[in-house]
C-alpha cells in the first residue's frame, strides 16, 4: 500500500469515530490528488483498488473486526475483485468511499464498495470476496459470523453476486482446460 498518510487519517478517524454494525455502511471522504492520476488527468483506474484498501480498512475497524483478528490471529485476504467504472474522477475532486458487507457464503464474505462523486453520483462499483486465514487454513464464515454475535444465516447476497460466483467458477473450469490453441 503507497497510501501511508491516507491510512494513518484514516486509522485515527475509525478509533477515534463511532462504531457501526456488522451491516452498515462505512463511509471515508477522499480528494483525488495529483498522485492519484494517470496521463487523461483522472483517478488511475488501478488507484481505484488501492483506495478500496483503505475503506475495508475503515469497515474492519468501526465494526470492531480488529480486536478480534488480533485476539484469535486470523489474518483478512482478499480473494477476488470485479469492478465497473462510470464516471471520472478528476484532479482535485472530493469522493465518497462507501463500503458494506453484503453476506457471506460458506467460505467468502462479499463486500460492496462505491466511489461517489460530489454529487452523490456513483464513479465507481466494486464487488469484493475476502477470506479470514488462521493458522492451518481458512475460517469458515459461519465461526466469524458467530464471533459477533450474529444469529442465523447470511443476509440473502444479491442477484449480481450470485452472477459473479457463477462467471467465476466459469473461468476456474476454463483454466483447468488449459491454454487455448491460437
Amino acid at each position: 500500500m503507497n497510501l501511508y498518510l491516507r491510512l494513518i487519517r484514516v486509522v485515527v478517524a475509525a478509533l477515534l469515530g463511532r462504531r457501526i454494525g456488522l451491516l452498515d455502511d462505512s463511509v471515508v471522504r477522499f480528494r483525488v490528488w495529483p498522485n492519484d492520476l494517470d496521463f487523461n488527468l483522472h483517478m488511475n483506474n488501478g488507484r481505484y483498488l488501492t483506495v478500496m484498501d483503505l475503506g475495508r480498512t475503515d469497515l474492519m475497524l468501526r465494526v470492531g473486526l480488529v480486536g478480534l483478528l488480533w485476539r484469535r490471529r486470523w489474518a483478512p485476504v482478499l480473494g477476488g475483485a470485479t469492478i465497473r467504472y462510470r464516471r471520472s474522477l478528476a484532479a482535485f475532486a472530493g469522493y465518497r468511499l462507501r463500503s458494506r458487507l453484503l453476506g457471506w457464503d460458506e467460505k467468502w464474505l462479499y463486500l460492496d464498495q462505491s466511489f461517489e462523486d460530489a454529487t452523490g453520483a456513483v464513479a465507481a462499483h466494486a464487488v469484493v470476496k475476502a477470506v479470514f486465514r488462521r493458522r492451518g487454513g481458512t475460517v469458515p464464515t459461519a465461526e466469524i459470523a458467530a464471533a459477533f454475535g450474529w444469529q442465523g444465516p447470511s443476509p440473502e447476497l444479491p442477484a449480481y453476486v450470485q452472477a459473479l460466483r457463477d462467471g467465476e467458477e466459469a473461468m476456474r473450469e476454463g483454466l483447468r482446460e488449459g491454454p487455448r490453441a491460437a
